[in-house]
């Protein structure tokens, strides 16, 4: 009168023992010891059926309930069919299921079960106290279900295409099918009035404008599109950030197990406030309601700003509390946050107190605890940003690339505070200046270049004093003179030298030789011998405070340094400061008795030299005078037949050069313009 043999229930694909005996029928779940007991008086339907694990027994009973357990073999019908005719007086009927692989069919409600039928034989069955949610859409019902966590797959959604009825018919067979689903299905369902409503919220992720609903046991978002509504026993965190602009907040919402839309899962629901809108709020309760319920934490009339209404109604029905960003401050005067990428989308980087947060898309938040090393790398595009590497024991990177180069101290500095392991930390000096200086430190070509021409140009002054140079022209031999505000008034150069430098040129090509530029005029030049000026009582108490900052701000950079002694300086008292006005008094005492030592020693020999050098210039513009060359002066190729009133003028001055002693066979002198320089 015993059937005792391992089986599996059908439901949750779990081991156990099943036995039949006179009174009932008992099956132990092995894994969690849960025991259905069915009594024998209320066994209505027994139906043996094949699976794809053998052979399958399904029993109805007369208050509803169905239980199916698989694992029998085919032998076993026999002895199980002969044993309920002669204690439960019911039959075991053999039914066989739809193979056909068809996906037009029948929808059947029988008691918690949805049936699936194609010509009378089942295709598969949904017991509906699995249903998690039921969305209708156009002639479409969409059906989620409870994940398990035991399962390693599990299904998750089936869509049902209900075609439209008959016009005369005033009932909606879409809403129709949703009822009868949501009726027997494990669905939250909005009774009475929501607590309070908040309209058209802007929210990030699910992108969208939603209402939100907020009832005492879950969250109704209702969008034009979708709808979701979030238990709250499914809320994990809260988050409250302030955006970088401070004009803006962030309220986050993580969520496990996730809302779904489609194939996209959402594990966080990100909503986004202006500070500047304000709401007056009222409660659907009445004042004694809300002290019994929420014990101060509400009110029946709040006002405020709307990210805080909204925060301060969801830390009381969630009872959970709300993470803000710590004592984090980024460069930005005031950001609690770093701009940076992740996965070629920009967003925001938050150091919290326990972790790490990034919003917008997609939003991913690391916990301390499951961080195994951060990294500071460099940019793969530019020297002017890093990228933060994470990396959690499970194995996952994260890479917040383009953070700049400003932030780095900070989140060294903030890493290193919570004791995160840092894999580059040997590094860190090197990073510090590569970061910092990177831009100072490089190789300039084009300062090289000019460094080296300096250099050739210093050469040719000891062989050449000439400042001028030589342009080959077609058949012609001109010397240019680069000073041509000075030439002005008068034809440089005494001529002389010149001589067999003419060369026939097969096209026009200018040549022009390395040339010191002249200082400019008025500019002093350093007297390298002369004693150092006195530094500053501030730069004093900075030669002295270097090494004290870098000790007590390890990893700060050269140019934080300044800014550091900067602040520092400002709040120094003002009897330290006298301190140091009093060691810079003294230096300038020193320096000014120098100076005054350094004045009295004989410069004859410097002085000497400058008046010969005025000499010089005095006699070279007096030879210019005598030439009397001027701007009008044009050689022969430019002088018309109209043009023979100065002819006269012209031969006296070279009667005058040749009475001078100039030679006969020197070459003739053009005078022209080239540009804003004037070339003999």
């Amino acid at each position: 009168g015993k059937q005792l043999r391992d089986f599996k229930d059908a439901h949750t694909k779990n081991d156990g023992r099943l036995r039949f005996s006179k009174q009932n029928v008992v099956y132990k779940s092995s894994k969690t010891g849960k025991v259905d007991n069915i009594p024998a008086a209320e066994l209505s339907v027994a139906t043996w059926r094949r699976v794809c694990l053998g052979h399958g027994i399904k029993l109805a009973t007369s208050s509803g309930h169905v239980y199916k357990y698989d694992g029998f073999r085919d032998t076993d019908y026999e002895r199980i069919s002969e044993f309920f005719k002669a204690n439960y007086k019911v039959e075991l009927t053999e039914k066989d299921m739809c193979v056909k692989g068809w996906n037009w069919g029948t929808a059947k409600f029988s008691g918690p079960l949805l049936s699936f039928d194609v010509n009378d034989s089942s295709v598969f069955e949904i017991p509906l106290a699995s249903v998690s949610q039921c969305a209708t859409g156009k002639n479409e019902v969409t059906l989620e279900f409870h994940q398990n966590d035991d399962s390693e797959v599990s299904l998750m959604e089936v869509r049902f295409y209900v075609p439209p009825g008959p016009a005369d018919e005033g009932a909606d067979p879409v809403e129709a099918f949703a009822q009868n689903v949501r009726s027997k299905a494990d669905v939250i369902q909005a009774t009475g009035d929501a607590v309070c409503v908040f309209k058209e919220l802007q929210c990030l992720t699910p992108r969208g404008r939603y209402d939100i609903l907020i009832y005492p046991a879950f969250l109704h978002l209702h969008g034009k599109t979708f709808d979701y509504k979030i238990p709250y026993t499914t809320v994990l965190r809260l988050f409250l950030l302030p955006s970088k602009d401070q004009r803006q907040m962030f309220f986050v919402i993580s969520l496990d197990p996730p809302i779904k839309q489609g194939q996209t899962r959402y594990h966080f629901l990100i909503l986004h406030f202006s500070k500047e809108e304000e709401l007056k709020l009222t409660l659907n309760m009445s004042e004694e309601e809300v002290e019994k319920r929420y014990e101060g934490k509400l009110s029946k009339n709040m006002s405020g700003s709307l990210y805080e209404m909204v925060s301060r109604v969801m830390k009381a029905l969630v009872n959970r509390k709300i993470t803000v960003p710590g004592n984090f401050q980024g460069n930005t005067p005031g950001a609690q946050c770093i701009t940076c990428s992740y996965k070629a989308q920009s967003g925001l980087l938050y150091p919290l107190e326990r972790g790490f947060i990034y919003v917008h898309k997609p939003p991913v938040h690391l916990r301390f605890e499951e961080i195994s090393s951060v990294n500071f790398a460099r940019g793969t595009t530019t020297t002017r940003s890093f990228d933060f590497e994470v990396e959690t024991k499970q194995g996952n990177q994260f890479t917040f690339s383009s953070i700049e180069r400003e932030e780095y101290g900070k989140l060294f500095d903030f890493v290193n505070a919570k004791k995160l392991h840092i894999k580059n930390r040997g590094f860190k000096e090197a990073k510090n200046n590569e970061y910092s200086d990177s831009d100072d430190d490089q190789h300039d070509a084009y300062l090289e270049r000019m460094k080296a021409e300096g250099k050739i140009r210093e050469e040719g002054d000891g062989s050449n004093d000439s400042d001028e140079e030589t342009v080959l022209l077609p058949s012609l031999s001109l010397r240019y003179d680069s000073n041509a505000s000075e030439s002005d008034s008068g034809s440089g150069g005494d001529g002389s030298g010149d001589e067999g430098k003419k060369k026939p040129a097969k096209k026009a090509k200018v040549v022009k030789e390395k040339r010191e530029r002249k200082p400019r005029k008025g500019k002093k030049q350093k007297d390298t011998n002369a004693p150092k000026r006195p530094m500053s009582s501030y730069m004093l108490w900075l030669n002295s405070s270097r090494e004290r900052i870098k000790s007590e701000n390890p990893g700060i950079s050269i140019t934080e340094i300044s800014k550091k002694a900067g602040e520092m300086w400002k709040q120094i008292g003002k009897e330290d400061k006298e301190e140091w006005d009093g060691k810079a008094e003294e230096a300038k005492k020193t320096y000014e008795k120098a100076m005054k030592e350094y004045r009295e020693i004989p410069f004859l020999s410097i002085r000497e030299s400058k008046k010969e050098d005025k000499k010089r210039k005095s006699g070279g513009g007096e030879k210019e005078k005598e030439q009397g060359g001027n701007d009008s002066f044009k050689s022969r190729e430019f002088i018309s037949s109209e043009e023979s009133s100065s002819d006269g003028e012209r031969k006296k001055a070279k009667k005058a050069k040749k009475a001078k002693g100039t030679p006969q066979s020197r070459d003739k002198v053009l005078h022209c313009h080239h540009g804003n320089n004037r070339m003999d």
